[in-house]
């Protein structure tokens, strides 16, 4: 009995310790209490998401996995873009070159793309990658990384370090150094995008001059408040992820423990919970009403803590990545063009004339 006693108590403490690690409760404060309405495209816009879930009720596994899949890339169906895509597959690099009128060859973007490590793709945030070339002059590399559960949660990641490595000696006319160099992510990439960032500084590695997170999943052990908090309010979310919040944490724990080879507190894959000292200019945006509210925040402020150049913006209603759904909703043009204005901020050039040193169409 003693013996077993000894056993349990082990496995508590290396579940508290380890697999959560330290409590984040106190980054957190009150929820924002705003007035504001949302523009009239947001109905529509959380309409469409309802009728994906519906197309989604009944599919079980493979089939369900496919469908989310389908169901992503679609969102680019229909839109009409400014930019060029140019499919890459170079030294292991695969995505898809964004290359609107005017962007500049040496200026860089590499954007990766969300879908909870198992879904999305370039085609799925053209919306975003166009716009985001558009409005910045950067050559944006959007990302085609190794998704789950076909790999390694850590295949994704090693990716996202090679893409980097890659994007710094060449762009969309061959090789060629950089002069500014940025990355973006949204959701699960926001994740990628933020842990990539550290590493870069502990590799010692040129750093970006400024990067990007939509909506960021910033701690794998699933503490924050607004994950249940907002449950009700997140459209996109709720419906996909709602059941989790069911499930004691320490299943989850040990659940993605098990899955992925990465304990939840690692900062790998929990960049919240890493050292955020020494980081380069980052901007972080996320919805006032979404389930992921409080990853951002919390983030946010323990980065400013550790007396990194970081910020948040916050819209209120808006729906997980909002800013893929451009022009539906305003407040998608409006957090597009603020990102732009702090790339350029940042040390981007901005767009060239279509004559002028940029990539021509």
């Amino acid at each position: 009995m003693f013996w077993f006693l000894v056993a349990v108590a082990a496995v508590c403490v290396f579940t508290v310790f380890k697999l959560r690690g330290a409590n984040l409760a106190y980054l957190d404060d009150v929820y924002p209490n705003t007035e504001a309405e949302p523009s009239p495209g947001h109905q529509g816009v959380v309409d469409y998401l309802g009728e994906l879930a519906r197309s989604s009720q009944g599919v079980r596994g493979r089939a369900r996995l496919e469908l989310t899949r389908k169901n992503m890339d679609a969102i680019s169906d229909g839109r009409d873009f400014s930019s060029r895509f140019v499919p890459v597959d170079e030294n292991g690099v695969r995505g898809e070159w964004v290359l609107a009128p005017g962007c500049h060859p040496d200026q860089r973007l590499l954007y990766i793309h969300g879908g909870a490590w198992v879904a999305g793709s370039p085609v799925s945030h053209r919306s975003i990658t166009d716009r985001l070339s558009v409005l910045s002059g950067c050559a944006v590399l959007s990302l085609d990384y190794r998704l789950m559960p076909e790999y390694r949660r850590r295949d994704g990641i090693e990716d996202c370090r090679a893409a980097y490595q890659w994007l710094l000696a060449n762009g969309p006319e061959g090789a060629g150094s950089a002069t500014f160099m940025a990355v973006a992510g949204d959701s699960a990439g926001g994740n990628l995008a933020l842990s990539l960032i550290a590493w870069i500084r502990d590799e010692g590695m040129p750093q970006v001059h400024a990067a990007v997170a939509f909506s960021p999943a910033t701690d794998s052990t699933l503490t924050s408040p607004s994950l249940s908090a907002n449950l009700a309010t997140d459209p996109m979310l709720g419906p996909l992820f709602g059941g989790l919040t069911r499930i004691p944490r320490p299943l989850l724990w040990w659940g993605s423990w098990l899955s992925t080879r990465f304990l939840p507190s690692d900062p790998v894959v929990s960049p919240v919970r890493g050292d955020l000292r020494g980081l380069p200019p980052v901007l972080v945006q996320a919805s006032e009403a979404e389930m992921l509210l409080d990853d951002a925040r919390r983030y946010v402020r323990r980065a400013q803590k550790a007396g990194s150049p970081v910020q948040l913006e916050t819209w209120p209603h808006m729906v997980h990545v909002w800013q893929i759904f451009n022009p539906e909703l305003p407040e998608a043009g409006a957090a597009l063009a603020s990102v732009a204005r702090f790339l350029i901020g940042a040390g981007a050039r901005g767009p060239a004339a279509l004559t002028g040193e940029g990539v021509d169409r």
